[in-house]
Formats: structure tokens, sequence, C-alpha cells
């Protein structure tokens, strides 16, 4: 296996793959992750529709603010 140095001077097997792997994956992760979460919310907001309007209220507006925090921190690590 030959070896190559990156920009930095380090030496890489793979750079193609070092530098484009935590973006990529991060993108992936977020796009499945955020179509579950949508998956479960809408499964789960059957439960909630026809209760009190309160209740559905609470309901949509912590669904619809909630995936902020996970994708915060996915964006901070594939950005790292």
């Amino acid at each position: 296996m030959s070896s190559e140095v990156d920009s930095i001077g380090k030496i890489s097997a793979c750079p193609h793959l070092r530098a484009m792997s935590k973006p990529m994956l991060a993108g992936l992760i977020g796009t499945i992750g955020f179509l579950l979460y949508v998956a479960v919310v809408v499964i789960l907001a059957d439960h909630v529709l026809g209760t009190h309007w309160t209740v559905e209220f609470v309901y949509f507006a912590l669904a619809g603010i909630v995936w902020v925090w996970p994708a915060k921190a996915l964006i901070i690590w594939a950005a790292r």
C-alpha cells in the first residue's frame, strides 16, 4: 500500500476518503435520522390529534423544534 502526503504534511493512505468522510457521513446520518424522526412524529401525531387544542399545540411546537439540537450537534461534529 502506498502512502501520500496530505496538505498539512501528514502521511495518509487514502487522502480522498479522509478529506470527505465526515461531511458525507454527517449528511447521510442527518438525512436518514431526519426521515426517521419525521416518521415517528407523524405516527405519534395520530395519538395527539383529537385531544385538546393546547395539547396539540404543545406537541407540534415541540416536534417542530426538537430536531434542531441533534442536527446542530451533527453539524458541529462534521465541521471539526
